[in-house]
């Protein structure tokens, strides 16, 4: 076991004020190539294409995932709980910390076209030929292994997991207050200190004073209006639907033998379905952002069109449809077709969900297990009930949010050819 800081680190944090760095494992990690790439990864991806100030990376909310991490378990270790295992300090700090080191440039649409996963990749940079690795090995030979258990949610003592993968863990707080703090908004807001202050390990489980409910359903009703005013944004969805068309085109070119004009070779093994984790690492937005730029100018019409619109922010339009059937659609991929446009990539419809918070009991569900466990109160007589039994709040939330069918084109080129349209099709697209 490694020792601790002679001096405290501290960073200056716009949303926890300071983030406090004791342990010399974390210090050393925090400073690793892996752990400083995500310095290149913008936390929400496209959003800032939307909310200008949505630039703050997965660094920043890496430090802050820890840092609530850090003040749950001291927490629980200054009230001295049983029920919290001490031991499990260490590997619970570098979960929270290292949680998403894996996530690629704009990383759910990159899984998205390529088939990949960031939790795969974060296991992949803990326990392969990395800095991070080196790192945690110092602890024990087998400490890389324990971390990673905890990412894949298969770490023997579930109290652990939770921490960092639950339906209310440090991950989720700490996002929730980083993006409405970056993008402006105030949905997201909700009183991180009470909900610090009435947590509890128990029975191998971390739990909520019965007390702190009101405060649990704040952080709810913050977690359903950020993602229907921000993460579902329509003109975010836009840019995400241009950037997966960018790779799709640059995939489908790839197999085709298409030679670009510019390629990085991470970018290439990318397209191959071949990366190599020494090259998986070296894949950042800068990285991406410059082949954009340079395949902006690449003579395949569709890759080149595609590229200058999420360069300079020329998104789709969309409009709001009912329930969309296969003729309606048909119809539309017809019209655009006559005009010289290609449905495959020039349409598509988008259909957000959420589910705030999903109930969770083994009574009613035959025993499946979730992949989020539930938030737990704890009354005054120590009896456990699964927080929508008490919360006519959270009972309201728990259903699928019915969310609305966008239509997503190019507007441009159907004005410019709209005398060859059907009038349906103008008013559809709302050109009229």
């Amino acid at each position: 076991m490694r020792e601790p800081l002679t001096e405290e680190k501290v960073f200056k944090d716009p949303v926890h004020d300071y983030v406090y760095v004791r342990d010399q494992t974390i210090w050393d990690l925090i400073n690793t190539k892996e752990f400083q790439r995500l310095r290149r990864i913008r936390q929400l991806g496209t959003t800032y294409l939307t909310f200008h100030g949505a630039e703050h990376s997965r660094f920043s909310h890496s430090l802050g995932v820890y840092e609530i991490t850090r003040r749950i378990i001291s927490q629980f270790e200054r009230s001295g709980y049983p029920d919290w295992p001490a031991e499990e300090r260490l590997v619970s700090l570098c979960a929270a910390l290292l949680h998403d080191v894996g996530h690629g440039p704009f990383s759910h649409s990159l899984e998205e076209i390529f088939d990949t996963d960031h939790e795969v990749w974060t296991c992949n940079i803990l326990q392969g030929n990395t800095d991070i690795n080196k790192v945690l090995r110092q602890v024990s030979e087998d400490f890389p292994d324990k971390v990673a258990a905890v990412i894949q949610k298969k770490y023997p003592k579930p109290i652990v997991v939770s921490l960092i993968s639950s339906q209310m863990d440090a991950d989720r707080m700490d996002y929730l207050l980083r993006d409405a703090y970056f993008t402006g908004v105030n949905y997201g807001t909700f009183d991180l200190e009470r909900i610090l202050r009435v947590l509890r390990p128990y029975q191998g489980k971390i739990v909520v004073k019965e007390s702190g409910m009101h405060a649990v359903e704040h952080y709810l009703m913050s977690r359903y209006q950020m993602y229907w005013q921000i993460y579902f944004h329509p003109v975010t969805r836009s840019s995400e639907i241009i950037l997966r068309q960018i790779f799709r085109r640059a995939k489908e070119l790839n197999e085709q033998g298409y030679t670009f004009r510019w390629m990085a070779a991470p970018l290439q093994q990318l397209l191959n379905n071949s990366l190599s984790l020494e090259d998986y690492v070296k894949l950042d937005e800068p990285l991406a952002q410059t082949a954009f730029a340079e395949w902006a100018e690449e003579s395949d019409e569709l890759l080149s069109d595609l590229c200058r619109r999420f360069m300079n922010r020329q998104l789709y339009k969309y409009v709001t449809i009912d329930n969309p059937d296969e003729s309606l659609l048909l119809e539309v991929a017809d019209a655009l077709s006559s005009i010289g446009l290609n449905p495959d990539y020039h349409m598509e419809i988008d259909y957000p969900f959420d589910l705030p918070y999903d109930v969770y009991r083994p009574d009613q569900n035959n025993g499946e297990k979730r992949e989020k466990a539930p938030i737990l109160l704890l009354d005054n007589e120590e009896r456990i009930s699964e927080i929508s039994m008490k919360s006519d709040i959270v009972r309201s939330i728990t259903g699928l949010h019915q969310g609305q069918y966008h239509l997503y084109f190019p507007e441009e080129p159907l004005r410019e050819n709209i005398e060859r349209l059907p009038e349906r099709m103008v008013k559809l697209f709302k050109l009229d």
